[in-house]
């Protein structure tokens, strides 16, 4: 049974059912465009929308499971048909009041998935399925909503209703909005143009001006080429400068710049013969492809593990407070948590692990373990679920808060023993690096830690030193 017919039948879910009625030859001229379809429902008495796209099914339930250490608007997660998911309630989301229910209400729920992931929202009312023109999708305008307007695409008219239209992609995703995306590459390749006719121009002043001395001259024996080259260097490492930061969303500064130097040199090497310039996401992805930290998003291993045991520095705190920003999907936040627990036996750890990815600090309390990375050094923090898998135990899952926040916006941490935040600088821009690494300073502790990226470096910060354990770095204040 589609969405369609369930919300137009009669049967037992309670959901409203919509009447149909006679189709007058105007409904029939109006179906014959109809190139969007929307499933909408209500929050707090307004009218809103969503893609039927990303719409699996509807479902009515209650009695979730709780998790613990998940964000306010995760009430727990849901076994439907053996698939167990997380449930977000939208209302708590956008700081819509949520009216008083006991425990084992049914909630009205949406069924959705986004980039392969499955999971319910809870709203108050679902209505219908609507068709209308996407010619007729206005931009959203700040005045008609309450919530944030970058999570809404835009709002529609259809039988007098206005609704709302909630842009799932970006609420639940990062993937970059289509537009915006398109304004990037478009101002990218203007930057190209300009600068290659200006450089154009510039050759052909130096090669008419190089004609007119004499042959004898000192100065004939130094080409035009040669002359040109450190310039044609500095003009394709700002290009690769600009293509990392519209295609790869890499922002080069003196963080990272002693990298990027060292791999551009690599770079005209592999390229020989062919542009040096980033020109799409994969020539990005290729530049990038030796930057990021080891074990990324995977279980790190016994010998990565034991470099940051080492680089960790004595505290005899009774608690240890991290702060763990860019956390991603948690595999980071587990691991670190128990190469904490492991240096800190006495203390009690507490982890605050931030991402902005919302789907992936969702699912993070659930996360399970392969058998295969559950063995070895991890496995005396591991147990088994009911139905066999490996998970972290209660301790470690108890140590770890995961936050959907950007760490770009104010932050309400207590003062901090430790900040791990592995390459997740370079993918601000500029002005966002110096303003979060004034928050590290400000929120870190005087004998505080902090860790980035493997080929990061704040050592140009006269307020930081450094230490070294193998190939990882660690910075304190002075």
């Amino acid at each position: 049974m589609t969405i369609e017919s369930i919300l137009i039948s009669d049967d037992n879910t309670n959901l409203t059912t919509v009447s149909v009625a006679a189709e007058t030859d105007q409904d029939r001229k109006a179906q014959d465009v109809i190139d969007f379809k929307m499933v909408t429902f209500s929050l707090s008495g307004k009218d809103y929308a969503i893609d039927i796209m990303y719409v699996k099914e509807i479902a009515k339930a209650g009695m979730f499971t709780y998790v613990p250490n998940t964000l306010p608007f995760v009430v727990g997660v849901y076994n439907l048909r053996g698939e167990i998911i997380p449930i977000l309630d939208m209302r708590v989301f956008f700081n819509i009041d949520v009216p008083e229910q006991k425990p084992d209400a049914l909630r009205n729920l949406l069924i959705l998935t986004v980039e392969e992931q499955t999971f319910g929202i809870i709203v108050d009312k679902i209505d219908k399925v609507v068709g209308v023109q996407k010619a007729s999708i206005q931009p959203p305008h700040p005045l008609f909503v309450d919530i944030n307007i970058k999570y809404i695409s835009g709002v529609v008219e259809s039988n007098k209703r206005l609704y709302i239209l909630l842009d799932i992609s970006r609420i639940f995703s990062r993937t970059k909005d289509e537009e915006e995306y398109k304004m990037e590459v478009r101002q990218a390749n203007i930057t190209r143009q300009v600068e290659a006719s200006y450089n154009e121009a510039r050759i052909k002043k130096s090669d008419a001006a190089n004609t007119t001395k004499k042959a004898d001259s000192p100065a004939v024996a130094e080409t035009s080429a040669t002359k040109l080259a450190p310039a044609q260097d500095d003009k394709d490492y700002k290009f690769v400068i600009e293509g990392l930061k519209n295609y790869g969303k890499f922002s080069v500064s003196e963080l990272n710049e002693g990298w990027v130097k060292h791999r551009f040199e690599e770079w005209k090497g592999e390229r020989s013969g062919t542009s040096v310039q980033i020109q799409n996401e994969n020539d990005a992805k290729e530049f990038l492809k030796s930057f990021w930290s080891e074990n990324s998003e995977k279980v790190w291993s016994k010998e990565y593990a034991d470099e940051i045991y080492k680089l960790l520095p004595d505290n005899s705190a009774k608690q240890i407070t991290v702060w763990n920003p860019g956390c991603s999907n948690g595999t980071e936040s587990y691991c670190l948590a128990c190469v904490l627990a492991k240096r800190y036996p006495e203390a009690k750890i507490r982890v605050y692990a931030q991402d902005t990815d919302l789907l992936s600090v969702s699912n993070a309390p659930m996360m399970t373990v392969p058998a295969a990375e559950a063995s070895g050094w991890i496995s005396s923090y591991m147990t088994k679920t009911a139905s066999g898998e490996n998970t972290f135990n209660q301790q470690i899952k108890d140590s770890i808060m995961f936050e959907y926040h950007d760490c770009q916006h104010t932050n309400a941490l207590p003062m901090i023993d430790l900040i791990f935040a592995r390459d997740l600088l370079s993918l601000l821009d500029k002005d966002s690096q110096k303003s979060v690494l004034s928050d590290f300073e400000e929120k870190l502790k005087g004998n505080g830690t902090i860790i980035l990226g493997e080929n990061e470096s704040i050592s140009h910060l006269k307020d930081f030193m450094e230490h070294s354990e193998g190939a990882l770095t660690a910075y304190s204040k002075q």
